[in-house]
């Protein structure tokens, strides 16, 4: 695929997205069982839209949305990393800038388990490249 250069109404949504994940973790919430229901939720729906207001509404508020809507988000043991979950946060909403899809294609594709997986190998590698890594094994 073409390079993709953030513009900068995109890496502030993108940097929204990573601070909600990384604010799931802090708070104990189960992180699988959150990004499961974030990337299936209709917040991410409008993170998706070319504009909405939830792009701008802050991680708390989204937070507090997602919360409203799951009748109370799971907490439990089952946390990542903070640093993880803000790099997941980060390259899921990257990755629908990249190639068009919405959330709940790209979790389809990638979950959060795998994501914590490959975290370590991946979370140093440019976002688009990261992507076209993952994505190879998919396509090819």
């Amino acid at each position: 695929m073409n390079p993709l250069r953030l513009d900068s109404i995109q890496f502030s949504i993108c940097k929204e997205q990573a601070e909600l994940f990384e604010m799931a973790a802090k708070q104990g919430i189960d992180c699988d069982k959150f990004v499961e229901f974030y990337m299936n939720s209709n917040t991410a729906v409008g993170m998706d839209s070319e504009f909405d207001h939830s792009q701008w509404a802050g991680a708390g508020y989204l937070m507090e949305e997602l919360e409203d809507d799951a009748g109370g988000l799971p907490r439990s043991d089952k946390i990542y990393d903070p640093e993880a979950m803000y790099w997941m946060g980060y390259l899921y909403r990257y990755w629908h800038f990249y190639t068009g899809e919405s959330s709940k294609e790209i979790y389809k594709r990638i979950d959060a388990a795998t994501m914590a997986l490959i975290y370590p190998g991946y979370h140093t590698l440019d976002p688009q490249e990261a992507i076209d890594r993952l994505l190879e094994p998919l396509e090819g």
